[in-house]
This record gives structure tokens, sequence and C-alpha cells, in this order.
């Protein structure tokens, strides 16, 4: 009975060890993960410049990107004191382990081979945060790193309060920012009785029961909720205004205009050869049915005249349903068009709002988990450059040729299959390889075997 209990006591022993082994490394990976999102805010709104208030980005837009930067610099402050706890904690294991000839953790023995991308983590993290903090003269160590907040000469004037941010809670927000960077004094790099990892929980325990903290909270949630609001109101206006652009344009605008000036008798019926051949299929299917039913004894038996007579309405009755859909696709052509103005005016006139959508949307997409970006992944590209992608890609340009009545040219839309996927397909790989492979490798990891 002993030996299942000494052999899942072993199992766990390993597993914790195991667990520790890889905590430096996990640290590190998410903490240089935050700074990258930090140098990707700078290249996409600051040109690769220090976040600061400019004349593009100021008010609510800039308070917004500000939040983040404050999420993220508190995030790879944790981080690395999480990293230099874990670090010297499993040093010194490992230590212990070589004086009583225990073999070395392997994982630990991937972490020293690994060295130089642990040291080129840490230098790219040094240089983000180095344009948010005091220039120090010590040297640089494996130290967690204190972050400080921004100038406030370079904050921005605070939003209007309209926006669920006053101007005394922005100030506030800012003072106590500032105040809580000021009162850090890096436990961690401190010697006593008690372990550092201890330490570090009673400052960060100390931190939370601070009372400028639950402002600092509160003042996140409303930067969150402002955030969302602004995002989802402005995808909304991106929907909604070319949508309704394009119905009303062609109800009253296009619409009349077109049946003014394009009449069945003055112009011709068919806009392509196709809408002919599938009126004259259509014609053709009628008086097979008519003569099958007359010979089957279902309709009484017809002359000839009568036969004609009744091709003759059906042939009218084509006519002007062929006729109504050539005037609906000359009308879809210009309300498109209309539409596609109204979607340029949006994204023109708001840019602000595009700002805030794009950090939302990066917010978003880099909280889910692994497994959850490696399911949006496969799913995209089974969809649009998988092995069923070129069935979809055909109707969908069939569907476009139809609407705007154009010949579906079998050809274009056979090229446009052998190519436009597989472009499509080295675009995925180059950003999975440049871009998703630095920002969360553990994702790229689960990503491959999900596919395999």
């Amino acid at each position: 009975m002993r030996t299942p209990f000494f052999t899942r006591l072993k199992q766990a022993i390993r597993g914790a060890d195991r667990w520790l082994n890889e905590t430096p490394e996990r640290a590190l990976d998410e903490a240089y993960d935050a700074a990258l999102q930090i140098k990707a805010i700078e290249d996409e709104y600051f040109d690769g410049r220090k976040i600061s208030a400019n004349e593009k980005y100021n008010g609510t837009a800039f308070s917004l990107l500000l939040a983040d930067l404050k999420k993220y610099l508190r995030f790879i402050e944790v981080r690395m004191a999480e990293f230099k706890a874990s670090r010297s904690i499993v040093d010194t294991t490992n230590s212990a382990k070589s004086s009583l000839n225990i073999p070395p953790n392997p994982y630990s023995v991937r972490n020293r081979e690994q060295s130089a991308i642990v040291l080129e983590k840490l230098q790219f993290i040094d240089e983000v945060l180095t344009r948010y903090r005091a220039p120090q003269p010590a040297a640089y160590s494996l130290v967690p790193i204190q972050p400080a907040v921004p100038d406030p000469l370079d904050q921005p004037q605070p939003p209007p309060s309209n926006n669920g941010l006053s101007t005394s809670e922005t100030t506030a927000f800012y003072a106590s920012s500032v105040a809580n960077s000021k009162d850090k004094d890096g436990v961690l790099d401190k010697t006593g009785v008690l372990p550092r990892s201890i330490l570090g929980t009673l400052n960060r325990i100390k931190r939370d029961l601070n009372p400028n903290s639950e402002q600092q909270v509160v003042q996140d949630f409303r930067s969150t909720k402002v955030k969302t609001l602004i995002s989802i109101r402005f995808v909304l206006l991106l929907i909604i205004v070319p949508l309704l652009t394009q119905q009303l344009s062609k109800s009253f605008v296009i619409g009349p205009i077109v049946d003014h000036f394009r009449h069945p008798e003055k112009s011709d019926i068919f806009l392509n050869f196709e809408l002919e051949e599938e009126a004259l299929q259509e014609l053709r299917i009628f008086e097979e049915r008519l003569r099958f039913d007359s010979f089957l004894g279902k309709t009484p038996r017809l002359s000839e005249t009568e036969v004609d007579e009744r091709l003759q309405r059906k042939v009218s009755e084509i006519a002007a349903d062929y006729a109504q859909q050539g005037n609906n696709a000359v009308k879809n052509v210009f309300s498109d068009l209309l539409s596609l103005v109204a979607f340029a005016l949006v994204v023109v006139t708001n840019q602000p709002e595009i700002a805030v959508l794009k950090s939302f949307i990066d917010e978003t997409v880099y909280g889910l988990s692994d497994s959850a970006k490696a399911f949006i992944i496969i799913l995209f590209t089974d969809m649009f450059v998988g092995f069923h992608s070129p069935h979809g890609w055909e109707v969908l340009l069939e569907g476009i040729s139809r609407h705007l009545g154009l010949p579906a040219n079998r050809d274009f839309i056979f090229l446009f299959i052998a190519t436009f996927p597989v472009i499509l397909d080295t675009i995925f790989k180059y950003w999975i390889f440049r871009y998703l492979n630095r920002i969360s490798p553990s994702a790229v990891a689960t990503y491959r075997n999900m596919n395999e």
C-alpha cells in the first residue's frame, strides 16, 4: 500500500522541481513580451520614440495609451522580481544538488545553454525601460528594474469628464502613480533573514493594501471601460455607416436615376452573356416541363399555338426579371462605391478612435491563452488557405461577380485561386515567424503541436 503513495509523492516532487526550474525562463519571457508590447506602441503611434503627448495623440486617446504603458511597466516589474527571486533559488538549489552529487535538472542546463538569449532579452528590456526611468550609474544586474512613470511634463491634458475621467480624478491618478514609483525601494535587492521571494510577496501585499492602490485600480478600470466603449462604438460605426449609405443611396438616389435612364425597351435586357444563357436555360426547362406534363396526362393536351402562347408569357416574365436584375447590378456598382467613400470618411475622421481600437484589439488578443491563439490561427489559415478553401473562394468570387453584374470569368477565378491563397499562406507563415514567434513563442509551439 505504501509503494503507490511514495511513487505519487516522488512524481509530485519532480513536478514541483520542474516547475521551479522553469520559473525564471517563464518570468523572463513574459517580461520580454510586455517590453515588446511597449516597443510596438512606440513604433505604431510615436515613430519609435518615447511615449509622450504630441499633436496627433492627446486627450482620451493618449490617456488610454498611457494606461497601457503603466500596465506593461508594472507587469515587467513583477515578472523581473519573479525572475530574480526564482533564479537565485534555482542557483542555490543546483549548488546544493552538486554538493550532494545529484545530477542537475535538465531544464537548468537548458537555461544555462541559452545564456546568450537570456542576456539579449534582458538587454532589450533594459533598453525599453531606460526611456521611462531615471538613468542609474550602477551597472546592469539581474535585479528587478523599477520603472518610473513618464515625466509629468510630457503628460496630455486631462480628458473631458464626459468620457468618464474627470480632471480631478486624472490629476490624482498621475500624482499617485508618481508617488508609487518613488516609494518603490527594491526590497528584493536587500539581504535579510527571510528569503527574497517572501519579502517580494510581502511588498506586493503592502502595495495592494495601500489606499492609493485602490484609486489606481479604479482609474485602470475606468480607462478600460472607456476603451471598450469607444472600440465597440467605432466598430459599429464602421459597419452601420457603409451599410446605411449603400441601402439609402440605392433606394433614394441611385435607384430612381437608373430606373429613369435604363428602360428594357431602350437598352439591352442582359448585361452579359452568362445572364442570357441562364435565361435561355430557364426557358428551355419550362418548355420541356410543359410538354412532359402534357404527355403524362397531368395537364390537357396543348396545341402548338397554346404552347407558343405560354412560352411567350414566360419569355415576358423572364425578360422583366432579368431586366430588373441588370438594373440592380448597375445600382449596386454605384451604391457600393458610395459606401466605400463613406467607410473611408469614417476612417479618416476618426484617427484617435482607430488608435484606441488597435490598442483594444492588441490587449484582447494578447490576453488570450496560447491554445486560443493557436486555435484562431488554425481556424483562419484552414478557412482561407487550407485544403477546402478553393471552393469557398470560388463561391465568393462568383457571388461578387453576380452582385456587380459582371461575367464570372472561370480562367480568372482559377488563376486567382492558384495564386492568392498561396500568397496569403506565405504572409501567414512570415507573420508567425517574425512577429508571433517573438511575442508569444509558447503560442507558436502550441500551434505547431495542434497542427501536426
